[in-house]
């Protein structure tokens, strides 16, 4: 789809800087885009890479200076780039049949709402409620007595055990796991015997999934995943946990059971949280932190065990100067030793 850098900039409700009859073709990032391609610049971070792209517009905040090629200046660059590549491509979805395959199992207690497909070898369990438009692929299951709500998706191979409820328009991607039993065991006699794990899963509204991500049911009660919340790819929510709304949880997060989240917190890759802990709103882990006790809301956590940003990065330089320490150590040593023998 060709169009002028005037025309995008309508688009995105941005500030046009320049020819905006200049045609593009396609949109780009910096280390890709060349002429006929638009790309955008989030900061000044990416200033020399701007100047040495040879694409023939960018989109730019507001710092940005002119070199002569046109700008479209706006608050947020990558959200209106990609804006600009749903509108020149048109966004990807996935297949849309309104149609149940004859190879899917649906169980005729099942209520399947409409405008709803189901794929290939799917199977919709006994008492399953669906909403409208909802897309279940190839090869998904969904338990007895599951509540979907309206414009779910739910990828190839996901699983959603008993007795879940999923709201409206949450998307569940490949070989994700909801609901499978907590890992909940007491010893007794020598032997680990089984808690039984009698509660479920329940996941909020406008939620999405990572592949292969697993939630647990809860062991008497549910785990709850609240509104707008999004988990990236392999993360692991025990039994229990109550997730608030907003939460961005990166690939690799681990949270152990009965652990509570505020509103809008964020969870780094490799995050490790211990049990029973009370994350505050708008809290951020970083990478690799392992949290063993209660953060506060609005705090900024780091390392292994997680403290405080400014103390971790004090624990993390004073590391760094171990080995200086211990050769400047071995020298006072080498001289209280020269020293007595004098």
């Amino acid at each position: 789809m060709r169009t002028t850098v005037r025309q995008m900039a309508e688009w995105v409700h941005g500030e046009l800087i320049g020819d905006g009859d200049v045609l593009i073709d396609a949109a780009r990032p910096l280390t890709e885009a060349g002429p006929g391609d638009i790309t955008f610049v989030e900061g000044e971070k990416n200033l020399t890479a701007w100047h040495n792209c040879r694409a023939s517009a960018a989109v730019v905040p507001p710092s940005v200076p002119l070199n002569g090629r046109p700008l479209i200046r706006v608050a947020d660059p990558l959200a209106a780039f990609a804006a600009i590549v749903l509108q020149l491509r048109g966004l990807r979805t996935s297949e849309h049949t309104g149609r149940i395959d004859p190879t899917a199992h649906v169980h005729p207690t099942a209520q399947v709402g409409p405008d709803c497909s189901v794929g290939p070898f799917a199977v919709i369990g006994e008492g399953v409620v669906t909403g409208a438009r909802c897309r279940i692929h190839a090869g998904a299951f969904v338990g007895r007595d599951c509540k979907l709500g309206d414009d779910v998706i739910l990828y190839p191979h996901v699983v959603i055990y008993d007795d879940c409820t999923i709201g409206h328009r949450v998307l569940v991607h490949a070989n994700a796991v909801i609901g499978a039993d907590g890992f909940g065991f007491r010893t007794q006699n020598g032997r680990h015997v089984k808690v039984p794990q009698l509660g479920r899963v329940e996941l909020g509204n406008d939620v999405e999934v990572g592949a292969c991500t697993t939630i647990d049911r809860g062991t008497f009660g549910p785990t709850r995943i609240g509104d707008g919340t999004k988990i990236d790819n392999l993360v692991m929510i025990a039994h229990n946990c109550q997730i608030g709304p907003h939460n961005l949880l990166v690939s690799q997060v681990g949270i152990a059971g009965s652990c509570t989240t505020g509103a809008y917190v964020v969870m780094a890759g490799q995050v490790g949280v211990a049990d029973h802990l009370t994350i505050g709103d708008r809290a951020v882990l970083g990478a690799q932190a392992g949290v063993v006790k209660d953060v506060p809301p609005n705090t900024h956590m780091l390392g292994a065990p997680a403290r405080p940003q400014k103390e971790a990065w004090r624990y993390m330089l004073s590391t760094e100067r171990l080995p200086d320490l211990i050769k400047d150590v071995r020298r006072i040593k080498q001289a209280l030793k020269l020293g007595d023998e004098e």
